[in-house]
């Protein structure tokens, strides 16, 4: 407002300060200068990122007319933690601890596209028994994480026992990823050349009683909120997003089959022996939030199809390549505290022969050399696409790897479902892209 306006149009005291001239507006001049900028009032605001609905350490700048959000902007980087480049100064196996805990609620994807790349440049392939290991856990990965996605959109909504209903059935899928690879999270079991260790014992009812407890669980969601009016209000017509803007963006995963494209990477670019099984892709044409929550949840009726059919072609056989200069660790045997290497491993590894201990001791700590090239690997994870690029020189550490991270990628659709709606629609739009900063940051 000038000093013209103040001074002629609205007559207003004023007296002067060390700050500068203030005037005093008051009375019918202030409620006239009211209704001619009634619909100028915009705040800006900061959603994040230390806020309990923005999917961790995200922040959001909001413009707000109003309730109406007319500017988004995603401002990331809080969790960055340089990954990709610390993968530079490790051996090829050693690249696994650190690609893993990436998009923490995913982490056996990116061990297993990160493996595909180094067994490309190789020329190998894993076992078929390792193969259908790893379509196996990764498929109780998807379920994990689905349920995470609608345990975490449930809260933001307040939706509390959607909270509580999902964090239980994850706890599920975690007591048994412990049980098959030794830890809950940040695996590192997936593992060039094959997977760290084989099935343990017991497996198999291990995995038929979580199934027949999953099936069990499962349609509870539907009964607590496919039909839920409130659930529905809040999710349906919310955060649109078409398919031509979703692939403008390019945008994958359930955000892309939610608007109408049945892309899925299992089907149209086949790994780890997908092709060999039936399941199939669930699509919707509404392009919305409640459209993303439904495909979610008939996602992990289709995991389960698929754990099924590991289960019963399962291949006898190795687990990890038979070329000794691969295959790390070397016919490992976990000691009586499930934690190191058990006296007789060590026995035996120190009774054969110097030159075996040599060979060992070799492996583990400088690692194999990778013929020189570069590839593109890319798997299907709960998010969509991720890809792993990686370049070698032909020596016994990555040159370069760069990973196309889902969430980084969807995360750039947020603006274009949340401007024009209404604050408490950004949390449900963000919800539904289910982004994980340690996969957006890096």
């Amino acid at each position: 407002m000038t000093t013209e306006s103040l001074t002629g149009a609205y007559p207003a005291e004023s007296r002067d300060t060390t700050e500068g001239r203030i005037f005093t507006v008051t009375g019918g001049d202030w409620d006239e200068f009211l209704d001619e900028t009634g619909g100028e009032e915009r705040v800006v605001i900061n959603l994040g990122p230390q806020h309990p609905s923005t999917h961790g350490v995200l922040r959001l700048v909001l413009e707000l007319e109003g309730e109406t959000v007319t500017k988004a902007r995603s401002v990331i980087g809080y969790l960055h933690t340089g990954i990709e480049k610390n993968t530079e100064y490790r051996t090829w196996t050693q690249g696994v601890t650190f690609v893993t805990r990436m998009d923490y609620l995913a982490p056996l994807f990116t061990e297993t596209a990160y493996c595909l790349g180094v067994e490309k440049l190789l020329g190998i392939e894993a076992p078929k028994r390792a193969q259908t290991f790893r379509v196996m856990l990764m498929e109780l990965n998807r379920i994990s994480s689905h349920l995470v996605f609608l345990a975490t959109g449930a809260m933001e909504l307040g939706a509390t026992t959607g909270m509580t209903y999902g964090f239980r059935e994850r706890e599920e899928v975690l007591h048994l990823l412990e049980f098959l690879t030794g830890l809950r999270m940040n695996h590192a079991f997936v593992r060039p050349g094959g997977v760290a260790q084989d099935l343990p014992e017991g497996w198999q009812d291990k995995v038929r009683e979580f199934i027949k407890v999953m099936d069990t669980r499962l349609p509870d969601y539907d009964k607590l909120f496919s039909g839920q009016p409130i659930w529905k209000q809040r999710l349906k017509d919310v955060g649109y997003l078409p398919l031509d803007g979703a692939l403008q963006l390019g945008v994958t995963g359930p955000l892309l089959r939610a608007a109408g494209l049945p892309w899925d990477l299992r089907k149209v670019e086949p790994y780890c022996g997908y092709e060999e099984y039936d399941f199939e892709v669930p699509t919707s044409n509404d392009g919305d939030c409640y459209a993303r929550y439904l495909l979610r949840v008939q996602e992990m009726h289709e995991s389960l199809k698929i754990i099924r059919q590991c289960v019963d072609k399962m291949e006898s056989g190795p687990h990890m390549v038979e070329d000794a200069k691969i295959a790390w660790p070397a016919k490992l045997s976990i000691g009586a505290d499930g934690m190191g290497n058990s006296l007789d491993h060590v026995r035996k590894i120190m009774g054969q022969s110097m030159e075996s201990l040599i060979h060992h001791f070799k492996l583990v700590t400088e690692g194999f050399d990778v013929p020189p090239g570069q590839v593109y690997a890319p798997v299907e994870s709960p998010r969509g696409e991720l890809g792993v690029h990686m370049v070698s020189d032909g020596g016994t550490r990555p040159m370069r790897v760069h990973v196309r991270e889902p969430s980084f990628v969807n995360l750039q659709a947020m603006p274009a479902m949340a401007e024009g709606g209404l604050v408490a629609d950004v949390i449900a739009s963000v919800a539904s892209i289910d982004p994980v900063m340690g996969g957006v940051d890096r």
